[in-house]
Parts: C-alpha cells; structure tokens; sequence
C-alpha cells in the first residue's frame, strides 16, 4: 500500500514530536507530568487532552487506530498550537527545523501508511521559503503547513514570493487555525470560555482566509497555487451569498471580481476539507465549492474525530485527495 493505492486516505491528522518539547526555548511546548494531562505552550496551557502514550505520539498506536478507523493512509501535520507564528524568527526557525526532521523521522518506516506537511516560521518568509524547499526536497514532505493568522495578512504582497516558491516545487499549502492568542495578540475575550476558540474561532478564521484569498488577488495572481482550508472554510458555504454579492458591489472589489460568476471561479480553485461534523453542513458544502476539491479529514485522535468505521464516509474523496498531493 502506498499513497497512489490507497483507497482511504485522511488529510487532517495533527502530530505531537517527543523531540519537539522545549525546541522553541521558554514557550515550550512542554507536556504536563499531573494525573491530568497538560500540555503548555507560552502562557497557554491545554487541559484533558492526553499526548503521550496516543496516537498523536506513538506511531504504531496511530496505525492500529488507523485500521480500525477503515484509513489506508494518512498525511500528518503540525498540532496548531505549535505554530509558533508569533514568536521571534530565530526560535520559530530553530523549532521548525527540529520539528520536520523528527516528524520525517518518525513516518519514514511507515511510508506505505504516513506522509506529512512541514512546519515553516512564516515571520521569515525567506526562511519559510528556504525550509519549505527542503522539507519537500530533502524530506519528502508534501508540502507546508500554516496558521491562519501570523501578523500578516493572506494577501500580502510579502508573501507572494512563498506562494512562488509552493507553485514552482508543485505542492500545495494547507491551512488550518490555531487558537488566538496562544503566542500571539490576544483575541476577542468572549473566546476564552468553552473552547470558543477552538468551536468558533476557528470557523471564523476560516471564512476570514477564504475571503481574504479571493478578495485580496492571491488566486489571480498565482493561478496555479493550490490551497486547502481546514474544517470546510468555516462558515463559507452559510454566508456564500453574502460573500459573492460584496465581491459585485463593495468599492474595494477590483474589475475582475465585479465580473459575473468571477467570485465563483476563484471560489471554486480552493480545496477544502470535509470535517464540518453533519451531513446537513456538508450538503450546504458540496453545492457551493467545486466538489472535486474536496477531500477526506478526521483531526485523528482528537475530541471531534468521527467515530466507527470511516471507509465508507472517506472513499469518495479519495481520488481528489491523490490529486491535491501530487499521487497522480
């Protein structure tokens, strides 16, 4: 079994590196040794959430849990709240690096099974560039994996080069939130109770990066790039229409996206995964997004992890997530 073979495969499937704890200097991480599972990272600590002896560590915990879960393969990814977006460059440097070597590490015995994105500092985006190139090159990696708020805006021109170098080594960018203010600016204080930032937050970061790609140009002006979005760009295919019709009527909306049906057509580049958690939502999904960039997600091991068997509910998206990896 290999990646271009799979009939299961899962894209959303996050990775905590023993090698890791402490490899960003005083934020850590840095895992709890309490009857009840921490795991600190900055100022930020995370509760209930067991790491060690799981499937987030132990490799062949994961593919035990993989067969029974009906998943030929999986493509890890750095655990969000170990960007480290917001940190200063050096640090955030020194841990990606650490990072990527020990996730290529672990998943090289089990390449039939495991692949993986790259942590990449995107505070540095020469070194972002730089690590990317060799995580993909050197590695075998498929390619990077980023926050959706880093200090700097989606659309940026800064970034541009990134989006670049992703089109000329033909990988896509994944992107999937992490909760505000772990090291970085403190969000909206209403997210501080009840995991919303984890529930809503995430889904509002989502529709923020959704909209920004597309407003801001980024798909006009790399037209090649492919990026996929976590949890089913959070709340787009609810506020489509609103969406569509500011990019027809707002006076930001540059010429191209006043065009009938241009919002659509760049809407419709995106890629998305299908972790929305009901069947309704996922209806509403499929009629608003290109359905053939849709593909299979878990977050394995997690709280919201499917339950059973997932082969049936993960076959269909097979063949779209072999194409946004590069398997055909």
């Amino acid at each position: 079994m290999d990646l271009r073979h799979a009939e299961t495969i899962d894209v959303h499937a996050h990775a905590v590196l023993e090698e890791t704890m402490g490899a960003a200097g005083e934020y850590g991480p840095e895992p709890g040794h309490e009857a009840a599972p921490r795991f600190r990272v900055g100022s930020y600590e995370l509760h209930g959430v067991r790491y060690r002896g799981s499937a987030f560590m132990d490799p062949l915990l994961r593919l035990k849990a993989m067969d029974a879960a009906g998943l030929d393969y999986q493509v890890l990814s750095p655990n969000p709240l170990t960007y480290f977006h917001f940190i200063e460059p050096a640090s955030a440097r020194t841990f990606c690096r650490i990072h990527n070597d020990a996730l290529a590490a672990q998943i090289r015995p089990h390449g039939d099974r495991l692949s993986a994105f790259a942590a990449v500092p995107v505070q540095d985006i020469g070194f972002a560039v730089e690590e990317t190139q060799r995580a993909v090159q050197d590695l075998g990696m498929l390619g990077p994996y980023i926050g959706s708020d880093f200090g700097r805006r989606l659309n940026d021109p800064a970034l541009d080069p990134f989006y670049c170098a992703l089109t000329r080594l033909n990988v896509p960018l994944f992107i999937h939130p992490a909760p505000v203010g772990i090291d970085g600016p403190l969000g909206d204080p209403n997210l501080k109770q009840f995991d919303l930032d984890i529930i809503i937050g995430f889904a509002a970061q989502e529709t923020i990066a959704v909209a920004t790609l597309i407003y801001g140009g980024v798909l006009e002006r790399h037209p090649d790039l492919d990026v996929c979005v976590s949890h089913g760009g959070g709340a787009t295919s609810y506020v489509f229409g609103r969406m569509a019709s500011a990019a027809k009527k707002r006076p930001w909306a540059s010429a191209s996206l006043r065009q009938d049906g241009a919002f659509e057509t760049l809407l419709h580049r995106l890629w998305f995964d299908i972790h929305v958690h009901a069947e309704d939502s996922l209806e509403l999904l499929r009629g608003r997004v290109n359905q053939q960039r849709l593909v299979f997600g878990t977050n394995f091991a997690g709280w919201d992890q499917q339950a059973g068997d997932l082969r049936a509910q993960a076959r269909p998206y097979t063949d779209n997530a072999k194409r946004l990896l590069r398997a055909e």
